[in-house]
C-alpha cells in the first residue's frame, strides 16, 4: 500500500513546483528505489498532459561506472542526456540512494575527469535554467541509507522527509507560498545592497554583491526549499571561512574545510578529512576555485545536518556558498564543471551584514521584515 504522502509530494512536485502544462516533455529522474514516488510523479505528469521519459538507474551502477570505466568512457556523454538538457522542458529528479558512500574510494582523478567532461551540459543547463527554458525541480524518496546518514530509523526519517516538504498536509501549495511572501521581504530589503560581511567561528569573510540579484527559493527548484541565494561578484570574496558540516560531493565526505580567499580565488585550503579529493575537485577548472552561490537557509523545520544536501543547506540558522558554476539569472559568470555547496552554521554567534546593517545574528533575521 502507497504512502498516502508520496501522492501528495508527487502532486506538488508536478502541479506547483514543476507546473506541468500540456504538451511539456518531462524527463523524471531517480534510481529504481524511489520507484512508488517515480510512479506517481509518471501518472501526474500524464494527468497534466505532459510527456514523461522515465531516466531510471539501478542501485550500485556508480560504483561499477567508476570501477571499470576506461579514459573515452569516463568522458563519454550519452546522448539521452544531452537531449534531455537541451530540449526537455522539465526535468524532476528524485534522490533515493542505497549506499551514500560507494564512491568513497574512487581515485579523485577519475570524478574529476567525468565532471570536466561534462561542463558543456553544466553550461546548457544553467543557461536553460536562468532563461526559463528549462524548469526543474529535485525532490526526496526515504530509504534507509539516507536514514542512517541522517541517523534515524527509516520510520522517523520518513516523517521527517514528509514533515519538511508537507507541513501542511491540507494545503502544501500555500505552505509554499507563504514561504514565498515571507522570503520576498528578504529579497527586497537586500535589493540595492553592494556588500556582505560574514562572521562567526574561524570565519570573516567580505564579498560583493553590487548588481547581482538575489533568488527567493520557495518550492520550485527544491522540495523542501527555503533559502534566499545570489551570485557574489566574482574576483570580490576576501577573507577566511570554516564549514561547521561536513561538505559532501559525489558522495565523497570531506569534513573540517576550511578555505582562505583572495581576489574571489581559494588561495588555501585546508581538510581534516579526504583532503586530497577536496584539492583535486577545486583543481577541475579555471572556475571551480571561485564562488558561484552564496545563500541562507531559512527553513525552521530543518534542524539538524543529514548528510543530504537537499535539507542541509535549507538549515535554518546558516549560510553556504558552492565553489564553481553560479546561476547566470543572479548575474553571475563564473562558468565551472563543479558546483559545490558547503555549510556553515550561524547559530552560535555568527553575523551577517549589508552595507554595515545587520541583517541576521545567532540564526535569525534581525530586521523588522
Amino acid at each position: 500500500m502507497t504512502d498516502s504522502r508520496v501522492e501528495k509530494l508527487a502532486d506538488v512536485v508536478v502541479s506547483y513546483s514543476s507546473a506541468v502544462q500540456p504538451g511539456d516533455l518531462v524527463a523524471i529522474v531517480g534510481s529504481a528505489l524511489a520507484e512508488p514516488l517515480m510512479k506517481e510523479i509518471y501518472v501526474h505528469v500524464l494527468r497534466a498532459g505532459g510527456h514523461p521519459f522515465m531516466l531510471v538507474s539501478l542501485p550500485g551502477t556508480d560504483e561499477l561506472f567508476f570501477r571499470y570505466a576506461s579514459e573515452e568512457q569516463l568522458k563519454h556523454i550519452p546522448k539521452p542526456l544531452e537531449t534531455v538538457m537541451e530540449t526537455y522542458d522539465v526535468r524532476i529528479s528524485v534522490i533515493a540512494d542505497a549506499n551514500t558512500k560507494s564512491l568513497s574510494n574512487v581515485p579523485p582523478g577519475k570524478m574529476v575527469m567525468q565532471q570536466q567532461a561534462r561542463a558543456g551540459l553544466m553550461r546548457t543547463f544553467m543557461r536553460r535554467s536562468a532563461a526559463g527554458e528549462l524548469r526543474w525541480t529535485v525532490a526526496p524518496f526515504p530509504t534507509n541509507a539516507l536514514a542512517q546518514d541522517a541517523e534515524m530509523g527509516l520510520t522517523e526519517y520518513e516523517d521527517f522527509v514528509y514533515g519538511a516538504c508537507l507541513p501542511d498536509m491540507n494545503d502544501p501549495v500555500g505552505h509554499w507560498k507563504r514561504v514565498s511572501a515571507r522570503q520576498q521581504k528578504v529579497v527586497d530589503w537586500l535589493k540595492g545592497k553592494t556588500q556582505i560581511q560574514l562572521t562567526g567561528y574561524e570565519t570573516d569573510l567580505k564579498l560583493s554583491v553590487a548588481g547581482r540579484t538575489f533568488c527567493n527559493c520557495d518550492g520550485h527548484f527544491n522540495m523542501p526549499d527555503g533559502e534566499i541565494f545570489t551570485g557574489p561578484v566574482e574576483d570580490s570574496v576576501e577573507g577566511k571561512v570554516y564549514f561547521s558540516y561536513p561538505a559532501i560531493y559525489d558522495g565523497r565526505e570531506v569534513t573540517g574545510v576550511r578555505l582562505w580567499f583572495e581576489r574571489g580565488k581559494v588561495v588555501k585550503a585546508r581538510a581534516e578529512k579526504n583532503e586530497d579529493f577536496l584539492v583535486h575537485t577545486l583543481d577541475t577548472d579555471s572556475g571551480s576555485r571561485f564562488i558561484g552561490e552564496f545563500a541562507i537557509g531559512t527553513n525552521e523545520a530543518i534542524k539538524r545536518f543529514t548528510g543530504e544536501i537537499l535539507f542541509d543547506e535549507k538549515i535554518g540558522g546558516s549560510f553556504h556558498m558552492a565553489l564553481g558554476a553560479g546561476y547566470p539569472e543572479t548575474g553571475s559568470k563564473n562558468d565551472s564543471a563543479i558546483h559545490w555547496d558547503m555549510i556553515c552554521d550561524l547559530r552560535k554567534g555568527g553575523e551577517i551584514r549589508a552595507d554595515g546593517e545587520l541583517l541576521y545574528r545567532d540564526g535569525e533575521f534581525v530586521p523588522d521584515l
